[in-house]
C-alpha cells in the first residue's frame, strides 16, 4: 500500500490528456491517459470539444487517485497545450463553443491584414510574439465576431475564456486564473509587466472582464475535491515551459526541445526580456513570487504530426515505431528532402500559407528514403532554430530532448550529428508532467526552490555527435535548397 507524499501532474496535450503521479524523487508511481478528438470542420480549422477535455481529464485524475490513494496526493500541478483557447459560461462552467486549437489557421487573413497595416513591430515589442494565427488573441477576436453565443455571453457578463489551464483550473476549483507562461502566449499580455494590456485588448477586440487573473506558476492556486479528499492545486505552466523546468534547464546554455505533435525549442534567457532579431519568440519561462524569468523559443509546427501523416495519410508505415528501422535500412535519404509544412512554417520563417514539399524524388526512391527524410527534417528544423538562437546572442551549449519522438535512438543521434552538440535524453521522458509536478512541489513547500527540485533530473542516454563536418555541410545545403523551393511555391 502506498503511504508516501505524491504529486499529481495533469498534462493536457493536443491529442491526449494524462494524469501522472510522481514521488518526490521524480519516479512515476502511476499514470493514466485518454485520447482527445480533433475536429477539422473546414480546411485549416482545428477544434476540440472542451467538454471532452474536461471529462476525460477528470477520468484520468480519478483513475490515478484511485490507484495511489487520494490521501497520498499532496498537491496537483497543471500543464497544457498553450495557445488553444476555450470559451465557457462562468455560471455553469459549461463550454459555449468549440475550443480553437493552437494549430488552427482560420485567422491567417486577419494576421496578414494587421501585418500589412504595420502593427507587427509594436505587437512584438510589447508581447514578444509575432502576428500569427498560432496565438490566442486573434482566435478570441474571431470567436466574438463569429459565434453569437460567445458574443451574447460577453454582453451578459457570463463569458469566461482562457487557455486550457484556465479552463481546467476553473472546472477543478472555481478560480478563474491563468499562469504567466500561458498568458504570455495570447498576444494580450505586456511581457515586461506580466499584465493584460488595454491597448492590445482593444486591438484584438477582447473584453477584459472575460479574461482570467494572471498568477504565478507556483503557489496556492485553488482547492479541488478528488474522491472525497480536498487537494490544493499549487503549480501551473504551459507545456513547453513545464518541459523546460522538468529538464532542469534553469540557466542559459541549457536548451530543451520537445518533439511531440510539433517541436518546441526553449532557451532560458534570464530576468531581462530578450529581444529577437531573427523571428524567435520572447516568452515567460516561469514566474515565482511575482518575478518572471524569460526565455527565447522557436516553434516548429510539424514534428510528430509528419510521422502521423506518413502513417494515416499515406499509409506507408504501420506504426511510428517502425520509422527507426526504416531510417537505418538505407545509408542516406537518397537525395530526398521532406519539408513538413503541413500547417505552415513556424520559426524562424513564420509563413502560415506555405505547404509541405517532397523534393529529390526519383524512380529509385523508396518508402525508407521518404521516412528517413521525415526524420532528418527534425534535425534540420532544429538546426535552423539553433542558428537563430546563436544570432540572437543565446548560444545553446547542450540540448535536452523529450516528447514521444525521442524514444527513437536514430533520431536522437541524428539531432546530435546535425547540431554538432551533445544531446541528452532523460530517464523520465514525461518531462512536461514532471515539470508541472516540480512547480506544484515548490508551490506546496515540498521543495525549497526550483533549483532544489531540478536535482531529481537524471539522464537516460547521452548522444555524442559523430558526423564529419563536410557531410553535415552537404546535408544542410540540400535542406536549404529544399526550403528555397518550398518558400517559392
Amino acid at each position: 500500500m502506498i503511504t508516501q507524499p505524491l504529486i499529481l501532474a495533469v498534462d493536457e496535450g493536443t491529442t491526449s490528456t494524462r494524469a501522472v503521479a510522481f514521488d518526490l524523487a521524480g519516479n512515476i508511481v502511476a499514470s493514466q491517459g485518454a485520447p482527445l478528438t480533433q475536429s477539422y470542420p473546414q480546411p485549416g480549422w482545428v477544434e476540440h470539444d472542451a467538454s471532452e477535455i474536461w471529462t476525460r481529464t477528470l477520468a484520468c485524475i480519478h483513475a490515478v487517485a484511485g490507484t495511489v490513494g487520494a490521501a497520498n496526493i499532496t498537491a496537483i500541478g497543471l500543464t497544457n497545450q498553450r495557445e488553444t483557447v476555450v470559451f465557457w459560461d462562468r455560471s455553469t462552467g459549461e463550454p459555449l463553443a468549440p475550443a480553437i486549437v493552437w494549430q488552427d489557421r482560420r485567422t491567417a487573413a486577419i494576421c496578414d491584414v494587421m501585418k500589412a497595416e504595420g502593427y507587427e513591430p509594436a505587437v512584438q515589442a510589447k508581447t514578444g510574439l509575432l502576428l500569427d494565427p498560432y496565438f490566442s488573441g486573434t482566435k478570441i477576436g474571431w470567436a466574438l465576431a463569429n459565434w453569437p453565443q460567445v458574443a451574447d455571453a460577453a454582453k451578459a457578463g457570463r463569458l469566461a475564456l482562457g487557455t486550457v489551464d484556465a479552463y481546467l483550473l476553473f472546472r477543478l476549483t472555481g478560480v478563474h486564473a491563468t499562469d504567466a507562461t500561458n498568458a504570455s502566449r495570447t498576444l494580450l499580455m505586456d511581457l515586461a509587466r506580466c499584465r493584460w494590456d488595454d491597448e492590445l485588448l482593444a486591438q484584438f477586440g477582447v473584453p477584459r472582464a472575460a479574461l482570467p487573473e494572471i498568477v504565478d506558476c507556483a503557489g496556492q492556486l485553488g482547492e479541488t475535491t478528488i474522491l472525497g479528499r480536498s487537494i490544493p492545486v499549487t503549480g501551473c505552466a504551459g507545456d513547453q515551459q513545464a518541459a523546460s523546468v522538468g529538464q532542469g534547464c534553469l540557466t542559459p546554455g541549457l536548451v530543451k526541445s520537445t518533439y511531440g505533435t510539433g517541436a518546441f525549442v526553449m532557451a532560458t534567457a534570464g530576468a531581462t526580456v530578450p529581444c529577437s532579431a531573427h523571428r524567435l519568440l520572447s516568452t515567460v519561462a516561469w514566474q515565482l513570487e511575482g518575478t518572471p524569468i524569460y526565455a527565447l523559443e522557436g516553434s516548429i509546427f510539424t514534428a510528430g504530426a509528419a510521422v502521423q501523416w506518413l502513417r494515416d495519410g499515406l499509409g506507408i508505415i504501420e506504426t511510428a515505431a517502425a520509422t527507426e528501422a526504416l531510417a537505418r535500412s538505407v545509408p542516406d535519404a537518397g537525395g530526398v528532402h521532406f519539408v513538413p509544412a503541413l500547417s505552415g512554417l513556424g520559426a524562424p520563417y513564420w509563413n502560415a500559407s506555405v505547404r509541405g514539399t517532397l523534393t529529390g524524388l526519383t524512380g529509385g526512391t523508396t518508402r525508407a528514403h521518404v521516412v528517413r527524410a521525415a526524420l532528418e527534417a527534425m534535425g534540420h528544423q532544429t538546426a535552423d532554430l539553433f542558428d537563430a538562437f546563436a544570432a540572437d546572442g543565446v548560444a545553446p551549449s547542450r540540448l535536452r530532448v523529450d516528447g514521444g519522438m525521442v524514444a527513437n535512438d536514430w533520431l536522437c543521434q541524428d539531432l546530435a550529428d546535425m547540431l554538432d552538440m551533445v544531446v541528452e535524453r532523460p530517464r523520465v521522458i514525461e518531462t512536461t508532467a514532471l515539470g508541472a509536478a516540480m512547480l506544484a512541489g515548490v508551490g506546496a513547500g515540498l521543495f525549497g526552490s526550483l533549483s532544489e527540485a531540478q536535482s531529481i533530473w537524471q539522464a537516460d542516454r547521452v548522444f555524442e555527435p559523430n558526423l564529419a563536418a563536410d557531410v553535415r555541410a552537404f546535408r544542410r545545403a540540400g535542406w536549404a535548397s529544399a526550403m528555397r523551393q518550398t518558400l517559392a511555391t
